[in-house]
């Protein structure tokens, strides 16, 4: 498997302001560039800056309408990052069942 993409798309969400900016796209949909500005205390070069990661990342899309770029997340990049969670489930649960049997031994009286 290629991890690149994936490598991209964590690089890009380590950002705590391009992870705020997909927050943000998910929750309230497709948006203007200058709606993501508006109360970030960023300026507008700097989310325009950000939002370029993001779209490289394959994590947003950008689509115009007139003068307006309008962002929104991007599904297929969104998924890339739920399906290699999703995968590392066992590693998990595997993991947590250790601890919890550890914590049980640990608690029984010998």
């Amino acid at each position: 498997m290629d991890m690149s993409p994936l490598l991209k798309a964590f690089s890009a969400l380590s950002d705590e302001t391009r992870l705020s900016i997909v927050e943000q796209l998910m929750k309230r949909g497709e948006l203007p560039a200058g709606d993501l500005v508006e109360g970030s205390g960023i300026s507008a070069p700097a989310i325009s800056r950000h939002l370029k990661v993001l779209r490289d990342a394959g994590l947003v899309r950008q689509r115009a309408e007139g003068t307006k770029r309008l962002y929104s997340p991007c599904p297929d990049g969104l998924q890339l990052i739920a399906n290699w969670t999703i995968s590392r489930r066992e590693f998990w649960d595997t993991s947590l069942d250790r601890l919890e049997a550890a914590i049980l031994e640990e608690d029984t009286p010998s």
